[in-house]
């Protein structure tokens, strides 16, 4: 099972280097950045799970980087993290997105538990919402997938697969992340295999005359977004 993906940005050294060790120890995959803008950047260009984000940064603030994400639809649970003391930085901070409020100097089990507490609401609501891209409709708990309006019939493992890049789409995904995240770290097959699954994906769903769905980035993996209609050849 994969770890959880956190970005944390604070601008205290010490205490970053202190937070990135208690939550790796605790199982977290963790990326520090300490400045604003820098923060931000990793933000959008990187798929996290959850972002711990302190109000005062270099550059630009803890409150603007968290109305920046919400705006661009940034959807992962966002943690603040301050010093300030006063209900209207709260307020203001949940306001513009933020998912909890998290005062210093804290405990580190309160701050884990307050995680855990995220994830698990943001677990909850992405196992059951439908998922779709331009004629794709996905429901995760039904198994169900329509195209169109039309019922695709998939096999299992063409139904992860597809699930996952439908949850992380417009996003590079190499070949060695989707065969760890789908088929799993202990699988012991060839990565090609992700290549005959996007085979089979791409007979059962692309026609000449409907947008590419699945994009091969050479090289690295693919990528799913609708764009224009298929090429009668190659890739």
């Amino acid at each position: 099972m994969s770890r959880p993906r956190v970005l944390l940005i604070e601008d205290d050294v010490s205490l970053a280097h202190f937070m990135q060790l208690e939550l790796e120890h605790a199982g977290y995959a963790v990326t520090a950045r300490a400045d604003g803008r820098e923060g931000l950047t990793t933000a959008q260009n990187g798929t996290w799970d959850l972002v711990l984000l302190d109000l005062m940064l270099p550059s630009i603030s803890g409150m603007e980087i968290c109305h920046s994400l919400r705006r661009a639809g940034f959807s992962a649970p966002i943690v603040m993290l301050t010093a300030r003391q006063g209900i209207s930085d709260k307020v203001s901070g949940l306001d513009l997105g933020a998912d909890d409020y998290v005062t210093k100097p804290f405990e580190i089990e309160e701050l884990l538990a307050r995680m855990r507490a995220c994830l698990r609401r943001t677990t909850r609501k992405e196992q059951g919402a439908v998922l779709t891209l331009g004629a794709l409709c996905l429901d995760p708990l039904q198994r169900r997938l329509t195209q169109n309006g039309r019922l695709v019939e998939l096999t299992r493992r063409e139904f992860d697969l597809l699930e996952y890049m439908l949850r992380h789409p417009n996003q590079v995904l190499s070949r060695d992340r989707l065969l760890s995240r789908v088929w799993g770290y202990d699988f012991e097959g060839e990565p090609g295999v992700i290549d005959v699954y996007i085979r089979y994906l791409r007979t059962k769903l692309e026609r000449p005359s409907s947008p590419r769905l699945i994009h091969t980035v050479r090289g690295v993996g693919y990528v799913l977004r609708e764009e224009s209609p298929c090429p009668s050849n190659g890739d």
